[in-house]
């Protein structure tokens, strides 16, 4: 399984291995250090994002701001 990680910082988007999942990974572009949710996370993300108004940060213990 493939994932699509898009960076907080300057959005660039990484194709990353399944592996990726639940670890923190450097953007290629910028060298930000952004964490990769776990697979089972990702639908619950997905739901969050699509009900916000505006941008929304998501901290390293799950709690959401914005």
């Amino acid at each position: 399984m493939q994932i699509i990680a898009q960076c907080p910082g300057c959005g660039s988007a990484s194709l990353l291995d399944g592996s990726a999942a639940d670890r923190r990974i450097r953007c290629r572009k910028c060298r930000r250090l952004f964490k990769v949710p776990k697979l089972d996370e990702v639908p619950k993300a997905v739901k969050v994002i699509k009900h916000a108004k505006s941008t929304i940060y998501v901290d390293e213990a799950g709690k959401t701001y914005g």
